[in-house]
């Protein structure tokens, strides 16, 4: 049984005509399937709880559950926040985002066809590390695209951030413009103008970083800070251009006490992977991390915000999601 958790909106609606090709394979094959169109923030998680969750319509509860994500970063981080037994779920991708920051270093076929074929083989090509974040203060300053429910633990499988990265984050989610650029493929236009608004005119408050190993890092004028699984971020800025997908261990990036100059001039650097070494940069790897703010920030889980935050736990859980593609 192949679960399809399908965003019917992602490419402008064409992520529908990638399921029917999913469909048409299955049905060829003669592979049973179920597929939900996700409807809004936080159905697919709540949908993926109860496909993973003891007792659910599996026939066997000791056989893995296959699911298949038809859709950007944010509804595969609800699906892998949604998941109750990673030792059961295999999962598939066909990315369908304006960032699709998860696949970017990942050797997928570039055919939706390729890629559809090889998840239905059924076969686990590799294990990945997620991350989870403890919000240790959850402030009432929602996103404006927030679940109705926040539980105090989200997971991510590409990184989590908190300052300045997340603010452009909250403002492109629900920007009338993104959605308008999008079916032109141009929305990633929208996240350079918000980024500029946002270096300019954001919070820099102080903050303290420190690891499970003993580190620490303290910021007059903090503008972000990412745990990073992945290399990349925000569509394509690779912030840890030396990341191990499964070595259990984030690639922490923070960014702080720089003048505008010295921000412009790193950030275009950071597209490329050539930002560390520079002033106000600081890289550290670790399994857990807390970051505490003097003031309250948007916080980002694979670019899903939820809501402000002075205080956040980040654990690296190490090669916990199964992926068939």
């Amino acid at each position: 049984m192949f679960y399809c958790i399908v965003n019917p909106s992602a490419r402008s609606g064409h992520g529908k005509n990638i399921y029917s090709m999913f469909e048409e394979k299955c049905r060829v094959q003669g592979i049973p399937y179920k597929v939900v169109f996700t409807k809004g923030p936080g159905h697919a998680m709540n949908v993926v709880k109860k496909i993973t969750s003891p007792g659910s319509d599996q026939d066997d509860d000791n056989e893995p559950v296959n699911i298949v994500v038809m859709g950007g970063d944010g509804t595969l981080n609800e699906v892998v926040s949604g998941i109750q037994d990673f030792d059961r779920v295999r999962l598939g991708v066909v990315p369908l985002g304006s960032g699709n920051d998860f696949v970017r270093d990942l050797d997928f076929p570039g055919n939706p066809s390729d890629l559809i074929d090889r998840i239905l083989k059924g076969e686990v090509v590799r294990k990945l590390d997620i991350g989870n974040i403890h919000y240790d203060h959850m402030t009432k300053t929602l996103s404006r695209l927030h679940d109705s429910r926040i539980a105090s633990d989200r997971r991510f499988d590409v990184s989590a951030g908190i300052g300045f990265d997340a603010a452009v984050c909250e403002e492109a989610l629900s920007s009338k413009t993104k959605n308008k650029l999008n079916k032109f493929g141009l929305g990633k236009a929208t996240y350079g103008v918000i980024a500029i608004k946002q270096i300019l005119h954001a919070d820099q408050p102080s903050c303290d970083i420190t690891t499970d190993t003993g580190e620490h890092i303290h910021l007059d004028h903090l503008i972000f800070a990412a745990a990073m699984i992945h290399h990349y971020e925000g569509g394509g800025f690779k912030f840890a251009p030396d990341a191990d997908l499964g070595d259990g261990c984030f690639d922490l990036i923070a960014g702080g006490d720089m003048s505008y100059f010295q921000i412009f001039k790193a950030l275009p650097l950071a597209f490329f992977g050539w930002h560390y070494g520079r002033k106000g940069i600081y890289h550290i790897r670790a399994k857990e991390i807390t970051i505490k703010t003097a003031l309250p920030l948007w916080v980002h889980t694979d670019g899903e915000v939820l809501l402000k935050s002075d205080h956040i736990t980040l654990t690296c859980l190490k090669q916990k999601l199964c992926l068939l593609s």
